[in-house]
Parts: structure tokens; sequence; C-alpha cells
């Protein structure tokens, strides 16, 4: 069992089983605090982390350094940011440094989740110390050599100097001696200073893996190829928890290129990261296996959610935020503050179920040796998981699994659950070992996502005579991802109400927020940002229309909600969670907050008169550590048409490690966010998804992309302070800032996503 604390609890506390999460779901703070004393950040994920230079850095004698990377590539473009980082303190050359993937293997490489925006918040120092040990080696060696003291030669630009002697050496003709020196203690590595960093911060290197991404080589999951390949696909039930009744395997069969067919067993709920069960078609190309798949015909017992429909159940969650919910966080008396309150507004909000919906669908291909075992290539986010459920399907050792991790094509939460390599390595079984690619085609992954969960906010204020809120009450009812791992949790878990609910950093004296029960019938999984979606949304677009009830400017009457810059303890205000990290170096620092409000602000030009029919929108929020804010500029036509013509959008996460990488992340999310405003949305009939593909699940396309996006980043502190996570914390703002921006526009206020449809209608 993982224990949990305040600062443990993570996503992969999820992972680690239900014993985790049922701990997290029992305990309450008071309850985790007398437990075993809290790790925090990297300390506190699964096998932690490393910083051996010899498991990161290899130096060949032509000089090529090669980094190993335990993340993943989804187009973040953490290969080249983690290489600088290593490159940088050792002093390398980054014309001769290369990047190798890691496979997954936790024991050896520490922590290797690529979600969470955590990878260089976590890593960034042991990285800096691997660099830096390696540079260590390397000079110890060539002083050898040279028979001079180690204090005296330096490393310059991938070569040994000495000063003295004015004698140089590249790190190749060294490499050899240096890795015979003993791996110098991390306390006594010395770091560089930060006014020598060569490229940390410095915004000057390229993506590593451009070339090969441009010109088509780069591989992704769905480039496997290996010899003797196969091709699989799954007829899955429909409906989450059904199961199959019958098919026509005789059918599949006669089709030219079919090799087999093969049943997949669901296990017992709740699934996890499991296979939902169905059937498979094994066959010599992809096109073959696919028709295979609609030769079968198969039928379906639906199971117990064969009614779910999403406008009942809509009602269903609006009626449970209209009753009192379970208390997670009290702040003075809401009601008595509410009725004395001179003005009183409430309004609810809604967020359907969305789909990561990633270019590249879920991929893996799996062989298995005649010794038993087991090699498997694919697109994933948590090659470690891959491995553990592979291992426990097949009842072997998981050492006897090798997950190798190629590129994705997008992940956003989506490939950190490897079901679909489980189903290749049934299929493999299936066939004598033979390597089997499993394809999931656009229609599966929207047809069998973990989805991100539907939600209702409902929003309460009273305003005193002067129309600041003294009273504010949050009932959040929203499916658990607690599901996806305890059979029937239907209250949401520390992790959600850190989202945006129970942290909330108003300066309001009367405070509660609720938490409604509300039955899964889908399986719950992480979407880029996970419950920051909803929560932005309602509580950034409620404080604007509590702006217009009390007749301020949003930009003004949101920074005085905040209040004055304070630091908030997040356990002091219920927030167990944190993000992982330490509630005493990440507090919540309300003044970073309102400098990204500015900082937007400044930059968009708030205030400056728009053209008929233009309005803009700010919204801010907290997440992953991080502080964002946004401007929206937007157009509405008199048909309704809406088109985001510019956004704004700024960010303090900290000192920025690559800030291009940065700025291009903050670019997608604006993308990204604004498909979830517009035009996204999963809706379920019958049980079954109805969208289909890109032509029904619409994201945003390049021609309705904003012509404008300035990304303002905020430098906080120093070198010596924590960093924040930079992935996600650019999706949340987004949506509320539009909202907002219709509303100037128009007049018109929209509570729920997406929004287009509901001016046109």
């Amino acid at each position: 069992m993982v224990k949990a604390s305040p600062g443990q609890l993570s996503r992969r506390g999820l992972l680690a089983g239900a014993g985790a999460l049922v701990l997290a779901l029992s305990l309450k703070p008071k309850d985790v605090l007398a437990a075993d004393p809290p790790k925090f950040g990297a300390d506190g994920m699964p096998h932690g982390w490393r910083d051996d230079p010899t498991l990161f850095v290899a130096i060949a004698p032509d000089g090529t350094v090669t980094v190993t990377c335990t993340r993943s590539e989804m187009g973040q473009g953490v290969r080249t940011s983690v290489a600088f980082v290593v490159a940088d303190e050792l002093e390398a050359d980054w014309a001769k440094v290369k990047v190798a993937q890691a496979h997954g293997d936790e024991e050896r490489f520490g922590n290797q989740d690529t979600d969470g925006s955590r990878s260089l918040r976590h890593f960034f120092m042991p990285l800096r110390r691997a660099g830096a040990a390696a540079r260590t080696m390397l000079i110890e060696a060539a002083a050898k050599q040279w028979g001079v003291p180690a204090s005296e030669v330096n490393a310059e630009n991938h070569a040994l100097v000495h000063a003295k002697s004015g004698r140089r050496i590249g790190f190749g003709d060294v490499a050899q001696a240096a890795a015979s020196v003993p791996v110098p203690d991390r306390a006594s590595v010395k770091l560089k200073d930060p006014s020598a960093f060569r490229y940390i911060g410095k915004g000057r290197v390229g993506l590593i893996d451009n070339v090969g991404i441009t010109t088509g080589k780069a591989q992704y999951g769905l480039d496997t190829r290996v010899e003797g390949m196969l091709y699989a696909v799954v007829a899955r039930p429909p409906v989450f928890g059904g199961k199959v009744k019958s098919f026509d395997e005789a059918a599949a069969m006669k089709v030219p290129g079919v090799v087999k067919v093969v049943t997949i067993d669901p296990p017992a709920p709740p699934y996890e990261f499991m296979p939902t069960g169905g059937v498979a078609v094994i066959a010599r190309n992809t096109w073959a296996a696919i028709k295979g798949r609609e030769a079968l015909k198969p039928t379906f017992d639906d199971g117990p959610n064969a009614a779910y429909d999403s406008d009942a159940y809509r009602a269903t969650l609006e009626e449970a935020v209209r009753k009192p919910g379970k208390v997670v966080r009290r702040e003075g008396d809401v009601d008595a503050a509410m009725k004395k309150a001179a003005k009183r507004l409430e309004a609810e909000y809604y967020i359907p179920h969305l789909v990561q919906a990633p270019m590249e669908p879920p991929a893996a291909t799996v062989r298995i040796a005649k010794d038993g075992k087991i090699e498997a290539w694919g697109c994933v986010q948590s090659p470690q998981a891959a491995r553990d459920r592979i291992a426990k399907r097949l009842s072997i050792d998981p050492k006897d699994v090798t997950v190798n991790v190629t590129l994705l094509g997008g992940g956003f939460g989506r490939k950190s659950k490897p079901d679909y390599f489980v189903e290749a390595a049934l299929c493999s079984k299936a066939v004598d070992g033979a390597p089997v690619k499993m394809t999931w085609t656009r229609e599966d992954d929207l047809h069998h996502g973990y989805y991100h969960t539907v939600s209702v906010e409902r929003l309460e204020a009273g305003l005193d005579d002067k129309g600041m809120p003294i009273a504010w009450l949050h009932r959040s009812a929203a499916p658990t991802i607690g599901s996806t791992f305890v059979a029937g949790a239907n209250e949401q878990i520390p992790i959600e109400l850190g989202m945006g609910l129970v942290n909330v950093p108003f300066n309001i004296p009367n405070m509660r927020m609720e938490n409604p029960p509300a039955d899964a019938h889908v399986r719950i999984g992480w979407f880029r940002s996970v419950s920051n979606i909803p929560r932005a949304f309602a509580v950034q677009s409620f404080i604007c229309e509590l702006a217009q009830l009390a007749g301020r400017d949003p930009k003004d009457y949101l920074l005085d909600v905040i209040g004055p810059a304070r630091i908030i303890d997040p356990v002091k205000i219920g927030d167990a969670w944190n993000y992982g990290e330490d509630p005493s170096r990440y507090p919540f620092d309300t003044g970073r907050l309102r400098n990204v409000i500015e900082a937007v602000a400044q930059g968009a030009g708030w205030g400056r008169k728009v053209e008929k029919g233009r309005g803009l929108g700010i919204a801010a929020h907290y997440s992953f550590v991080t502080y964002t804010a946004a401007v929206a500029e937007v157009e509405v036509s008199p048909k309704g048409e809406v088109s985001v013509q510019r956004v704004d959008i700024a960010i303090d996460s900290g000192q920025q490690v690559n800030p291009e990488r940065v700025r291009s992340q903050l670019e997608g999310a604006v993308v990204m966010g604004m498909g979830l405003a517009l035009t996204a949305q999963i809706t379920f009939k019958n049980g079954r998804a109805v969208q289909d593909n890109y032509d029904t699940y619409e994201l945003t396309r390049i021609d309705a992309a904003p012509k404008i996006i300035n990304v303002h980043l905020v430098q906080g502190g120093s070198w010596d302070k924590p960093l924040g996570g930079v992935g996600e914390p650019g999706v949340p703002p987004v949506a509320p800032a539009i909202a907002n921006a219709i509303f100037a526009a128009t007049g018109r206020r929209i509570r729920q996503l997406p929004m287009r449809d509901k001016l046109s209608a």
C-alpha cells in the first residue's frame, strides 16, 4: 500500500493501486497529518528521483554526449529541455548533444510519469546535479592525466582546460578515464552559478527532434514496424460496463488477411487501466483487421450504464447542487452573511464530458519471445505503468517486460492509461508471441475513452452595499476520477478538490465549499489541467457577473476580490493536496496572482476601445503551483458567430528553464482552451458516446485560431526558488476569458460549454 499524506497524494497515488485511493478517500487531513512524515514533490512520487550521471550521461570517444531522457515527448519539447539542462551543467556544446529515450524502468531511472506538469518542476535540480557530477568526473580525469590539481582545471564548451599550461583536451579524449572516476557525492557537487548558464533560461535552443518531425522520419507509436508483425483492432462494448454477448467469428475469418479472432475478457470492476473487454481481430494488415471487425457483427449486453443520457444526467447534477452537500471548506458563517447581503447572485455552470482526442490515437506493439520475455513499443506517457499492467495481466515478472517509448502525437493525459498495451500483449500471446500492433481508430478513441468529467458548478454570493462579496458558496457536483479505481466512488478526492474549489484565494470573510455526490457512468480520467477547467470557467465567469452587478470593471473587481498580496498556507484552507508539493515551499502567493493579472491587462491593453461587436474578457487561475491570467478579444457577428481575434496570456511559473517552450506550450494551451470553450463536447445516448470523429468532436481548426497570441512571461524569483508547472496551467483561464469577452461584446452571459451554439441558437 502506498501511504498518502497531504503532500504525497498525486495522480500516481491513484495509479499505485486501490489501497492508496481508499486511504485518500477515507482519511481526513487531521488523520493524515498523524501518519508518517510527509514527502513532497519528486520525493513523494513512486520511486522518487535519481541524479546519478552514469544513468543519464554517456560520452563517446568522438565527444558525442548522449543524454538519457526519462520523460515522454508529446510535443511539449521535454526531450530538448531535459537534455540542455544536463548539457549546460556539463558545459557541453549543444551541437554535440544527442538524446536517448529511456525505456520504462522506474527502479533504475526514478519516477517516469509524464503528467501533472512535473517534468522540470521535479527533475530540474536532479538533472543539474547529474550534469555537474559528470563535469566533475571529466575534470578529475583530465587533471589526473596532466598531473595537476583538479582545482586548476575547468570545463569550457566541450573541452577541459588547464589555463596555467594552456593545455586543452576534448570531452571524448578523457571520457573513458572519467568513467572510472567515482561518482562524487551529491552534497559536494558544485553547480554552476546561474549567471554562467549557456542554455538554461535563454530560449535559444530549438527542438532536438525538429528535423525528424518535420521530415517525417520521427517514429511515433503508429509508425512501429517489427519483422513478422501482425495487426489488430478490437470490437469493444459500446457502453461502459457492458459485455460481449455474441459475434460471428466465422464471418470475420473469411475476410482476406484475417489470422485469428480473440476474446478479451474484462477484469472485475473497477477496470482501472485494464481493457474493458471485447473481441480482437488479428490480421496481416490494419485494413483487414478493421474489415474483419465489421464482419463480426457483435452483440452486447449493455450492462448497468445502458440508460446513461447526457441531458438526463445534467438534470441529476443540477438537482444535486441545489441541495446541501459534503462540506469541504468552511470559513465564517455563510448563511448569516447571505441574509445580511445588500445584493445576492446565484448561477450554475455546466461543463460537458471532454476527451483528449490526440492527433495520434493510442497504439502499441508487443512481441513475446520464446523465453517469455516481452518487448513493447508505443506512444505512452507512463511506460512503467504499461510494464506493470502487462505483467499483471499475463502473470509474469515486470522485469521480463521492456517498454520502449516512441514519440507521442499528443497525449493530454490519455496515454497515461496503458490499456491498449495490455490488449496488444493479449493478442501477441494468442498468436504464439508474434509481434502484434494494436491500433485504436479515431472512432475507438472517442467511443472508449477516459473522459474528462462532466460537471455542474453552482455559485452563490452575497454582496455588501459597496458591491463586494461578503458570502461565497460553491457546490461542485462531478463524477470523480476515483471511480476509475474504486467501484462506486462518488465523492471528489483531494486532487480534484484542490483544483480551484477549496483553494480559491479570495479575500471573502464567509466561504463554504460543498461536494454533493455524483455517480460515474463512464471511465473518468484526467484531461490536460483536469478539474481546473470547470472551476476556472465557473469561478471566473461568476466574478465577472458580480462585477457587472456591482457596476465595476471586471479586472479591478477581480483584484479587489483577491485582496492584498499575502501568503496563504494551502493546508489551512482545506487543500490537503497542493499538487503534491510542500506547502512551506509552495504556499499560495496572491501577490503573484495579482502580478499576472496586471501583466496580462497591460499587455492586452485592457480598457482600450474595441470595434462594435467585439469585447475583451479577463480571467485568472492558479493550477499546478503556477499562476496564469488571460485576456481574450472576441468578435460576435449578428448571426452569433464567434471568432477569437486575439489572446494575451501571462504566466508566472517561477524561473523559466526553456522560455521558448513555455511560450509554445502556452500558445497550444490557448488553442486547446478555445476548442473546449467553443466547440468540443462528448455526449451520451443510451450509454453510447455520440461523437465519432473530428467532424462531430470539433477542435479548434487552423483557420479559427487567433491571429495574435501574446505570451507574457512573468519572472518569479531566483533560480533557488521552486519551479511551477507549465504544460497544463495555460488551459483553465481561456474559456472564462472568452465567456467574459462574449458578454462584453453582446451582453449575453453563457454559462455552459461549449458556447458557440448557444449564441447562434
